[in-house]
């Protein structure tokens, strides 16, 4: 039985296993450039978040792990739909929570922590040293 092997016109070729994740993305025009149907709103990007812990499993899994850039529980990073990176997350999924999400919302890390700090709850409006007069 000959094995499936998937390709773009001009692009390189994929395993059969990682067809599904490649469907998703926009594969490129004949000229290189993406397809004229695609617009801002497709998606672009894995949005990956660590679910599970990897404390038990071997070294491979950690380095994979690292290499996707995860390294405590909850933590969310995003990456754009590529090959190596869709292997990097087969090679874990049971670990993963992944949502493919268009550029727009991609935030970097500085982002993220500004998007979840609590507001301080009060507004400092002067002092009786009087320094905070631009406030």
């Amino acid at each position: 039985m000959a094995a499936r092997v998937c390709r773009y016109t001009t692009g390189p070729a994929l395993s059969p296993r990682l067809t599904n994740l490649r469907l998703i993305s926009t594969p490129p025009g004949p000229d290189g450039a993406p397809s004229p149907d695609s617009d801002s709103t497709k998606n672009t990007h894995f949005k990956i978040t660590l679910r599970r812990s990897a404390i038990s499993l071997g070294d491979k899994k950690k380095g994979t792990l690292a290499a996707l850039g995860l390294h405590r529980r909850n933590q969310t990073v995003f990456h754009p739909h590529k090959p190596d990176i869709a292997g990097k997350i087969l090679a874990v999924k049971e670990l993963l929570e992944v949502r493919n999400v268009p550029a727009s919302e991609v935030r970097s890390k500085l982002e993220q922590r500004v998007e979840r700090k609590a507001p301080k709850g009060y507004e400092v409006v002067g002092s009786r040293m009087g320094g905070m007069d631009g406030v």
